[in-house]
């Protein structure tokens, strides 16, 4: 018998009943992930948070929860609470379980295929939770109803604690806490800003509720812990504030919200005077980031609507394009569908043919009839749209000048583009250099078979100043399109990129960081599908070349330098403390630990706007440090400062110290408008006496307070030079005292200097091809960044601040971040 001969007759070949496999419960979900929340990374992980968040948003669709918070605890684990009708507890007939057991631990389990419970509903398919749970290490539920609370546990989706009632509360609603499961989850950390993204997009769409936000883990670059989300506003607070810092065409925003059918639509539109289109779709509170019916239902009507109106009124002879009509527009379009038909479990296209008609229909009618009573309004957005369309038949000219001129000169690929052999794009990088000395070396130093150097002169475009005609006609410009091949703007195309990494590589000083966000400006308004496919990539060359005799190494921050030094200044020192103790080099670098977070936390404080020094001295004698500071201005025009260590003292705090400045509190009748107006005033007129901070870096200052006593050393002795702690003794016999640990670092940093030669990088063209290639470009050793876009609205928001037209918020910004600038090259 061959090998390619298979014995149809052997058990190992027996299709029979023993060898189905029958998953119980949720373990479908745990062998197949995937299926159920998309992947298993980045993506999958925050799906998790959603689906139970999106549970809550439901219980406020269908009105009855106003207020939900979203905690990351430092360990990862996740708690979403609400205050909404809570998961029923009673016993499901059918299951014999609890109902809340039963919506935890069975799938296409829920109240959301009724729609007597839920209207509309964004989580349909009954798996949400559910999966949470089974991809879940635990998860832990309670629920406030009737009066009563009860918890249950779970742990990789089995019960481990039956539903126990913990007794009476005034609360209701449902709290769900969990922890992502690390061995289904490629990584477990969170991160802040998609969280904060989606959050934000769900207060938007849902006006009225209040969405608080919490990162509990301590983080030194993240001061702020804790973001409320509330827009009574709605959408049109989110168009709002896609067009902050823009020059308006129609400073308010054109807002509409029909029903038609069962289904609910809600538009509201603002044009700046850009030229890019910022448009959101949304079914059910789900980002319909592929689009869908609504959409195009959308900018059917829109593109119908604005080219009626500029025939009949304005005389206009061109036919306006969907592109033109919707240059320079910033919308968010929400539909409420009672049942969505949407692709997949992630749904991210909606599919309902009535909801095109229905959402035409409405943009038609009240957008025909806003532009009919607003005269001034529609001619500027006319007039914008026939500007568009003028500009864009200028810009087909001049691609087509560029197509022709590219060709003639062999290919349409620039000249000064240093190409690669290789002909995979997935194996192929670009580098875009500064200049053409830095050129040189990148050329000379480069792997030829898959790196390929353009050098670019001087500094780019500005294309978020300039019409899309304008950018065709900039000769630098050009040379990136054709290099990287996909074409640009609408028509570009990241499936024909001749490169699957693109490389910004610049100067570490102030020009090179200008040509870089230049660069990235580019990418984002012209070749953003670049960004989102993870092509583009920045370059991180040291910042320091170190040497030590013939010894060489490189450095990448300044924070690296300091323990590079601190190392190499403990080898050969004695150090005593006040007892007369030495250190052996384990104690010394936990000191110099120490004071490294010491640092980080004094940097910390001072972001806050807390002298390190003061917040030290106020901490108690058992380790406590202050939780926040208030400033009150009394009456008779005198401040008066406090500390206060817990939520319950500064509760206590500002209760005595509203009375002495308003007398006691007025009662307030619920639904009478003159007592709650009244109170609204007072309130509004005691926060004119106080500042309240928040000083986030109390948890983390508690904990070094714990290690320094572990030390025998206090707060005061991390800056404070009041006594002798330690005494430095140099290979020669030389002894110097350090009277603070601040002293100590100083002390061994600089005998770790002695004997160096430090260069500081401050330009690619100070390296030779060699040092640029070990350095910056051999994949075995060099460290790039790759561009993303967790949140492409607060990405937009910056562009337009830091590269607009508008001076004053950017210079806002400037002032309010110069404090917190490190490294400033002047």
């Amino acid at each position: 018998m061959s090998e390619n001969t298979v014995d149809i007759n052997s058990s190992a070949s027996e299709y029979s009943a023993s060898k189905i496999t029958v998953l119980e419960g949720l373990e479908a979900v745990r062998v197949r992930p995937s299926m159920y929340i998309g992947d298993t990374g980045q993506r999958g992980l925050h799906h998790l948070v959603y689906e139970v968040v999106d549970n809550s948003i439901d219980e406020a669709l269908a009105g009855y929860a106003s207020h939900v918070a979203v905690t990351i605890h430092p360990d990862n684990s996740i708690t979403v609470e609400d205050d909404g009708r809570g998961i029923p507890v009673d016993i499901h007939e059918g299951e014999g379980k609890p109902a809340v057991e039963v919506v935890l631990t069975i799938l296409h389990a829920g109240g959301k295929f009724d729609h007597n419970s839920y209207k509309v509903s964004g989580g349909l398919h009954g798996v949400g939770v559910s999966c949470v749970n089974a991809l879940s290490d635990w998860m832990e539920v309670e629920v406030y109803r009737g009066g009563k609370a009860y918890r249950i546990r779970f742990e990789r989706g089995v019960t481990t604690m039956q539903l126990k009632e913990l007794g009476p509360t005034a609360k209701r609603g449902t709290k769900v806490s969990f922890k992502p499961d690390a061995t289904i989850f490629s990584d477990v950390v969170y991160v802040r800003d998609i969280l904060a993204k989606r959050l934000r997009e769900l207060a938007f769409l849902n006006s009225g509720i209040r969405i608080v936000f919490t990162d509990e883990r301590l983080e030194a670059d993240n001061p702020q812990r804790s973001e409320v989300f509330h827009y009574e506003g709605g959408i049109r607070e989110f168009v709002a504030m896609l067009n902050a810092n823009k020059t308006l065409i129609n400073p308010e925003v054109i807002y509409f919200h029909r029903e038609r059918n069962g289904i609910d639509v809600e538009v509201a539109m603002q044009y700046n005077d850009g030229n890019t289109e910022n448009v959101y779709s949304y079914a059910n509170n789900i980002n319909t980031i592929e689009g869908g019916t609504h959409l195009t239902g959308f900018q059917m009507a829109l593109t119908r609507t604005i080219n009626n109106y500029t025939k009949e009124r304005m005389k206009n002879d061109t036919t306006l394009s969907g592109t033109d009509v919707r240059e320079g527009l910033s919308a968010v379009v929400s539909v409420k569908v009672p049942d969505p038909q949407f692709e997949g479990q992630t749904k991210t296209k909606l599919g309902n043919s009535e909801v095109q008609g229905i959402v035409t229909s409405v943009i038609n009618e009240e957008l025909g009839d806003y532009l009919e009573e607003n005269p001034q309004i529609a001619q500027n957005i006319g007039n914008s749209a026939m500007l568009a369309a003028r500009a864009r038949e200028a810009a087909k000219k001049a691609r087509e000048s560029v197509r022709r001129k590219g060709a003639l000169e062999g290919l349409g690929l620039p000249g000064k583009l240093a190409d690669c052999s290789n002909r995979d794009p997935s194996k192929c990088e670009l580098y875009i250099v500064e200049g053409d000395s830095a050129g040189g070396s990148a050329k000379s130093g480069r792997d030829s078979k898959i790196q390929a150097i353009l050098p670019i002169r001087g500094k780019l475009l500005n294309v978020e100043k300039v019409r899309i005609d304008k950018v065709f006609a900039n000769k630098e410009i050009q040379s990136l399109i054709y290099a990287i091949g996909c074409g640009i703007g609408q028509e570009f195309d990241v499936s024909k990129a001749r490169y699957h990494r693109v490389v910004i590589m610049t100067d570490a000083d102030v020009d090179g960081s200008h040509i870089r966000t230049l660069l990235l400006t580019f990418f984002f308004r012209q070749m953003k599908p670049l960004i989102e496919a993870g092509y583009v990539y920045i370059a991180k060359p040291p910042l320091f070349k170190v040497t030590r005799k013939k010894k060489e190494q490189y450095i990448d921050t300044e924070e690296q330098l300091d323990r590079y030094l601190v190392q190499l200044g403990g080898e050969d020192l004695a150090v005593r403390a006040a007892d007369g103790s030495q250190l052996t080099p384990e104690q010394l670098s936990s000191l110099i630990e120490l004071y490294s977070r010491a640092a980080q936390v004094s940097q910390g404080l001072r972001r806050c706007g807390i002298d390190p020094q003061e917040y030290f001295d106020a901490i108690r004698e058992d380790g406590r440090c202050p939780i926040s500071h208030i400033t009150v201005r009394e009456a008779d025009g005198t401040n008066t400062l406090k500390y206060l260590y817990s939520a319950e003292e500064q509760h206590a705090f500002l209760h005595e110290a509203e009375t002495r400045l308003a007398g006691a509190a007025p009662e307030v009748i619920p639904g009478d408008p003159a007592s709650e107006a009244a109170a609204a005033e007072r309130a509004a007129e005691l926060a004119r006496h106080f500042d309240v901070i928040d000083i986030f870096e109390a948890a983390n200052c508690e904990a070094l307070v714990a290690e320094l006593a572990a030390h025998n050393l206090t707060p005061r002795n991390v800056f404070d030079q009041d006594a002798e702690l330690f005494t430095v003794t140099t290979p020669d016999n030389v002894g110097t005292p350090a009277n603070s640990l601040e002293e100590l670092f100083r002390l061994v940093r600089s005998n770790g200097q002695t004997g160096l030669r430090i260069q500081r990088y401050k330009g690619l063209g100070e390296m030779n091809a060699e040092q640029l290639w070990e350095t910056t470009m051999d994949p075995e050793t060099r460290k790039m960044i790759r561009v993303t876009m967790e949140d492409a609205i607060i990405a937009d928001q910056m562009f337009t601040l830091l590269m607009g037209d508008v001076v004053e918020p950017r210079r806002d910004y400037i002032e309010k971040h110069a404090a917190g600038v490190k490294d400033l090259d002047i």
